[in-house]
């Protein structure tokens, strides 16, 4: 049923199943940016802090199986085909996005889980997962441009959404905002009997992170871990499983290197221009040749993608994403110019070829295009793709 918004079909077949998503102990995580990464390093601290964790986030990058974590793994086949049964028995109607979500809750139910980490799907108001009550702890990472047909068209109206996760009596802890997005999030929270505060503001995790060790790459990431490190405390995990949390935290597809017999490869997540500009920041302090495997869907700003990742690369290399509609690589290509490709892999090979062994191979602009590409450069087994 593609994407939509609202919470009356979730709420209904909650209901009906005695409401799992009551049983379970939260961490609500919204965001345009970094939601994922900060998911996966409280599920990272709430394991070094001795607790059985579930963790739901999306999309996957090559199994369906990836969206659900009991203690940092992806959920059993059997046990997988339980939930969704269940879901698709008692909520037919449910779009794909909501099912997930509903086998999400009574997987990790199920699990017995002690905190369940819930990354929001899009915005936060009228996403599936907001169907939980108070959770025992939430968050906004950072408000970018994304998903604006849904969201709106301003900063301010997209913090709206998502901070429509907001419950009475619940701080939201915020990532790296401004005064004007501050000022709109506090709004809707004052709505919903709620607050906010800064991640930053909080000082022992300020100071940890300006210099510790972070598992995640990018200068980006110490924000995120800042915005984890204080949801960490409100779980209740001490300072050390904070740090080692932060530390040993593993986020597969975000500025992920991979090393192959034929040379380096990164990988990463960014589709929208806030993670296109984190990307190309990155790259710039890497030296020797580049070569940039790019594409995009059809509904993402590539312009103002390829506009701060091109001048990072001499070789590039264009191609479309499987799932859904994709972006023309010519239309890419006439903007900046490139090599267009037939598939991920033979754009792999036109890169590779450009900047030989001893260089960087870059891939970037969709999910679908880097999951593609790691399952096939790590031997996994990979899931056909979902087109939403």
């Amino acid at each position: 049923m593609g994407m939509r918004l609202g919470l009356e079909p979730m709420r209904e077949v909650c209901a009906r199943l005695g409401h799992p998503e009551r049983e379970l102990s939260v961490v609500h995580v919204a965001g345009t940016n970094g939601k994922g990464s900060v998911s996966a390093m409280v599920e990272s601290i709430a394991r070094r802090a001795g607790m059985r964790t579930g963790l739901y986030t999306s999309p996957h990058l090559c199994r369906f199986a990836e969206r659900i974590r009991v203690n940092a793994e992806p959920i059993a086949d059997e046990a997988l085909a339980d939930a969704l049964t269940t879901a698709l028995d008692e909520g037919p109607d449910l779009s794909f996005f909501e099912t997930a979500t509903l086998a999400a809750m009574l997987a990790l139910r199920d699990a017995r889980v002690d905190v369940a980490v819930l990354e929001v799907g899009i915005g936060g108001r009228l996403d599936a997962t907001n169907v939980i009550p108070l959770p025992r702890a939430a968050a906004i990472t950072r408000i970018a441009f994304d998903h604006m047909d849904l969201l709106g068209h301003t900063l301010r109206a997209i913090a709206q959404e998502k901070a429509g996760i907001s419950k009475p009596g619940l701080d939201l802890v915020l990532g790296p905002v401004s005064d004007d997005v501050r000022s709109a999030i506090d709004e809707t929270a004052r709505l919903h009997e709620s607050t906010t505060s800064k991640a930053s503001d909080d000082l022992a995790a300020a100071e940890y992170v300006r210099h510790a060790p972070i598992g995640l790459a990018g200068e980006h990431q110490r924000d995120n871990a800042c915005v984890a490190y204080v949801l960490g405390k409100r779980i209740g995990a001490s300072r050390e499983a904070c740090e080692r949390g932060i530390r040993d935290a593993r986020w597969p597809g975000r500025l992920e290197t991979i090393e192959t017999d034929r040379g380096r490869v990164l990988i990463d997540a960014a589709h929208n221009p806030d993670g296109a500009q984190s990307l190309a920041a990155y790259v710039s302090k890497i030296d020797g040749d580049k070569a940039l495997v790019f594409g995009t869907l059809a509904d993402k700003a590539w312009p103002e993608m390829i506009d701060a990742l091109a001048p990072r690369f001499p070789h590039r290399v264009y191609v479309a994403p499987k799932g859904r509609a994709a972006t023309e690589p010519a239309k890419i290509a006439a903007r900046h110019p490139g090599q267009l490709a037939s598939g991920v892999m033979n754009a792999y090979e036109m890169a590779r070829a450009a900047v030989g062994k001893d260089g960087l191979v870059v891939a970037a602009g969709s999910i679908f295009l880097i999951g593609e590409l790691r399952a096939r450069l790590l031997g996994l087994p990979r899931d056909p793709p979902i087109a939403l």
